[in-house]
């Protein structure tokens, strides 16, 4: 355990020292700018250039704000209702869930989402979709590569790799926990290599399918999967969840179990007993939430709105918030169409519906995480 301890001290060591060389010989570039006028006696324009670092470097860091919800880089209107709701009641840096497609290149549009994320203080989760699992090498080092062009809010980089593997729907029309194990443990690599600062979570699995032709229950994949690639719940940096009050999207929030809003307890207490992982892992729920009887059309199956604010209210209060495993809370989905806009949080004409109020009005914390600062420092004038 000793030598343990002082191998991980020393990487950990070796590692900071590294990050603070690179911050270094980032401000140095901008100070070798002067280059050839400065070393001929020459006067260069004297100018002001920023660069970035961070404020701080702990992955779990105490004062955390866990509100956050579900929403989408297409629509900008949903980044101002996103800070409206996880940001208000005194609360800062909130959480946002964005599905990121690995085929996405589209710089300006992805600087504009990051733009928006540092302006309003919202944390990102990304959520890998679409890969080609023929392609998935290749397509897997362009979008670390390209995710890693951006400036991001704060130094630890959250991507949730892909999304309920578990389902068939959701994993290119066949459920294959080996295929699956395969690309997430290049995905973690790959990303990391990239950047040490992108925090590697799973693709969140749909915890209450069963094992049918078109479904595997969730534990017999995750075992599966280590089978496959062992060890592959060790590479992780947290736990991403789907921890839905069932049944029906309607369950009482102090239910417990796998059909409950703690699902995530199932999922920790397989991956600690079972698959021997040794380590707790942060817990970001990347959806849950109440499906509500109101919507472009009315379904009596669910419960009414008054009733699910009052369910999501609690939930907050007396479950998630009290929960130190709990990192983030996600809700699915800031608004979409029919039939799933009975989980939407704004109604078609982005009018916000009870449960938002409810949970805009809430006290939350203001958040301190490690998040980009922007430094400047002059450049230019005459050499010595």
């Amino acid at each position: 355990m000793l030598v343990s301890a002082l191998v991980f001290l020393r990487d950990y060591i070796e590692y900071r020292a590294e990050k603070k060389a690179i911050e270094a010989e980032q401000r140095q570039v901008y100070v070798d700018r002067l280059g050839t006028a400065g070393s001929s006696g020459d006067c260069a324009e004297v100018q002001e250039v920023e660069y970035y670092t961070y404020s701080g470097d702990d992955s779990l860091w105490k004062e955390n704000n866990k509100f956050g919800i579900y929403i989408y880089a297409e629509v900008d209107e949903f980044f101002d209702r996103a800070e409206e709701l996880v940001n208000s009641g005194k609360g800062d840096w909130g959480y946002v869930l964005i599905p990121y497609n690995v085929k996405d290149k589209s710089f300006e549009k992805w600087n504009n989402v990051f733009k928006k994320l540092n302006d309003k203080h919202l944390i990102p989760v990304f959520q890998l979709h679409d890969i080609d699992p023929d392609d998935y090498k290749d397509q897997t080092e362009e979008a670390a590569a390209f995710l890693n062009r951006f400036v991001w809010p704060l130094r630890y980089r959250y991507i949730s790799v892909y999304n309920e593997p578990n389902d068939r729907k959701f994993w290119y029309d066949r459920v294959d926990p080996e295929e699956y194990a395969k690309i997430l443990d290049y995905t973690i690599d790959v990303f990391k290599e990239e950047n040490p600062d992108f925090f590697m979570m799973n693709g969140a699995f749909n915890v209450t399918a069963p094992s049918d032709d078109n479904h595997m229950d969730s534990l017999e994949y995750m075992r599966r999967m280590e089978v496959s690639e062992p060890g592959i719940f060790k590479k992780l940096d947290g736990w991403a969840s789907h921890s839905y009050p069932q049944p029906n999207f309607s369950g009482d929030p102090y239910n417990e179990g796998r059909w409950s809003i703690k699902a995530y307890e199932t999922e920790l207490s397989y991956l600690k007993k079972v698959l021997k992982i040794g380590k707790d892992l942060p817990v970001f729920i990347t959806e849950t939430g109440w499906a509500h009887a109101e919507g472009t059309d009315y379904n009596s199956n669910y419960l009414p709105v008054a009733t699910i604010s009052e369910y999501f209210e609690k939930a907050y209060e007396d479950v998630w918030l009290k929960d130190g495993r709990v990192r983030a809370v996600m809700p699915f989905t800031i608004r979409y169409d029919p039939p799933f806009d009975h989980f939407s949080w704004l109604n078609a004409d982005n009018v916000p519906y009870e449960h938002f109020d409810v949970i805009r009005d809430m006290k939350k914390v203001e958040g301190k995480p490690p998040a980009l600062v922007v430094n400047k420092i002059k450049v230019g004038g005459c050499g010595q």
